[in-house]
């Protein structure tokens, strides 16, 4: 008789639901089915080797893990040599890229007049040459993340890596976030991910990153100046030519020109965009409770959380010059006058403790792990668990994959990947090997989920009708048979991980099914692939071919 595995702490509460103790999961299908949620699925033997170990237990080590551990990671990293930079390093750079960009529009734009050929010259390719730098920078940070995902041990953190990148989103192509990503995500993120909530937010809330894609950089108490730099200070934020750089020091008519602008760009009020995301988003939610009143009051506190100029680092800053010093009022907590970024982070501290905080990003963790409408018991026993726990993801996690709702039978492979738990969940069944130019990166970009490149804070989304349609489908099609077949560019398939090149056809199927679905193939898709392989006489192209039609069919694409 076949035992079948079942955590312990799931059956207490399955008693109380008929029939469901008795629709239990085999050792290797909990296996699977932990796989696919807590990891970008299975890569060859593995899930019989944590059917081995204990479902629960792999969990728990998951959990626990600190680091990467894996050789394949490190040795991959160093391809990557570009992420290395430091972000001082990089602001710098985009700062001397910024302008000779300026400078090269200029001299193109003063080289034909003034007329219709001096605009359409300012907007020549030539003049985006200097940026090249940093286009090539996002692309690099897109494919380490695909390649990473592919070959972590410690798979729990990449997905919880990516899904607080989608909860905390920022922009890539916004001006400065193209040097100031990289460092929100290994150095903001990535560290966080399972740790405490309330700490994640405020590392959040300090990032440039954030600050810049949400104009909180810009945002300043009515009627407030900055102080007027001295003549050493001068030089020292804006380097040896001051303000506008040598060729405004050309012409006293560009100079007055130039300061014309500088003040017109000048902040001159608050910015409620990060608050209002901070609070719909990031923590109560759009029904959470507040109102148009406090939201102002939330951009009054965080009035002078800024950016430094990237020609002093891109870091974070606190203009006091900038900031609201009166009294607030948010959510009925009285904000005193008088303080500084204090209040801010007292603020911040306040959010992640709310009640409506605690059930919004529960129900979203709920939704990317167990089903894309949860249930009111998943989410409450997430809640309960932050609650204990003061908000350590860890906890919160651990509640959620020991609830009854993750194992049961109606959610397992009832959810659809994205485009990027496709891409990288196909490379680690076939035990692909990528490559370090951005080609499979760019695979998942054309399936709909360039990494990095969403313009909503609001992140790409969760639920299946926002990635299943019938031009999605067949561009997945396609990817999964060029990958099976050695023609995806930047990754190497290595099938014999699936099964020996075989004229037995039916054997060649079944290893499939067993290989690459998890034994989960429909009669219907044993009949197409065995349709498509009857004029097939060469084994190694029927091997591709047959691995291709199950990657590419809605067995993997629901995890």
């Amino acid at each position: 008789m076949t035992r079948f595995f079942f955590p312990a702490v799931v059956l207490a509460g399955a008693a109380a639901r008929p029939g469901l103790a008795q629709q239990l999961m085999s050792p290797r299908d909990s296996a699977i089915h932990a796989l696919n949620r807590i990891a970008y699925g299975p890569t060859p033997g593995q899930a019989d080797s944590v059917a081995r170990v204990g479902v629960l237990r792999w969990i728990e080590t998951q959990l626990k893990q600190k680091d990467e551990t894996s050789r394949a990671v490190a040795d991959r990293r160093r391809q990557f040599s570009d992420l290395d930079d430091s972000r001082e390093d990089l602001a710098r750079r985009f700062a001397e890229a910024e302008r000779e960009r300026r400078v090269m529009k200029q001299a193109m734009a003063d080289s034909v007049g003034d007329g219709p050929v001096s605009r359409r010259a300012a907007r020549d390719p030539k003049a985006g040459r200097p940026m090249r730098e940093f286009r090539e920078l996002g692309g690099e940070l897109a494919q380490w993340t695909v390649v990473r995902a592919t070959f972590a041990d410690h798979q729990l953190a990449e997905i919880m890596t990516d899904f607080w990148l989608n909860h905390f989103n920022v922009y890539l192509n916004k001006g400065a976030d193209r040097y100031l990503v990289p460092a929100y995500v290994e150095e903001t993120i990535r560290p966080r991910a399972l740790g405490r909530f309330e700490d994640l937010l405020l590392a959040v809330a300090h990032s440039p990153a954030m600050l810049f894609y949400l104009d909180n950089a810009e945002s300043v108490a009515p009627g407030s100046t900055p102080p007027v730099p001295g003549r050493r200070e001068r030089r020292a934020r804006y380097g040896r030519f001051g303000v506008f750089g040598h060729v405004a020091l050309a012409d006293p008519l560009r100079i007055d020109s130039a300061r014309a602008q500088a003040r017109a760009r000048r902040p001159t009020g608050i910015n409620e965009n990060y608050a209002r995301e901070l609070m719909e988003l990031h923590t109560l939610g759009v029904d959470g409770g507040y109102t148009q009143d406090d939201v102002i009051a939330v951009a009054r506190v965080l009035t002078g959380w800024s950016v430094e100029r990237p020609a002093n680092g891109g870091g974070f800053v606190f203009h006091d010059w900038a900031h609201d010093q009166g009294s607030k009022t948010v959510l009925g907590q009285s904000f005193p006058a008088g303080h500084g970024q204090d209040e801010g982070e007292r603020l911040l501290r306040i959010l992640a403790q709310e009640p409506a905080t605690m059930h919004h990003v529960s129900a979203k963790l709920c939704a990317r792990f167990v089903s894309d409408e949860p249930s009111d018991e998943c989410i409450d026993e997430a809640v309960a668990a932050w609650k204990r726990s003061h908000g350590e993801m860890g906890e919160v996690l651990l509640a959620i994959f020991r609830s009854p709702a993750f194992w049961s039978p109606s959610v397992v492979a009832a959810k659809v990947k994205t485009p990027l738990e496709f891409v990288v969940s196909a490379v680690r069944a076939v035990g692909g090997d990528p490559d370090s130019t951005p080609r499979l990166s760019q695979q998942v970009a054309r399936l709909g989920q360039p990494l990095f490149l969403q313009p909503s804070p609001a992140g790409y989304p969760e639920t299946q009708e926002d990635w299943v349609n019938s031009g999605a489908l067949l561009n997945r099609m396609t990817f999964a048979t060029l990958l099976a077949a050695g023609r995806l560019p930047g990754v190497v398939a290595d099938l014999d991980h699936v099964s020996p090149p075989t004229t037995d056809y039916d054997d060649l199927v079944e290893a499939v099914n067993q290989r690459c679905l998890s034994g989960r193939m429909t009669e219907h898709t044993r009949q197409v692939i065995r349709k498509q392989l009857a004029d097939v006489a060469d084994p190694v192209e029927a091997r591709a071919l047959a691995v291709g039609l199950a990657l590419g069919g809605p067995e993997f694409q629901r995890q």
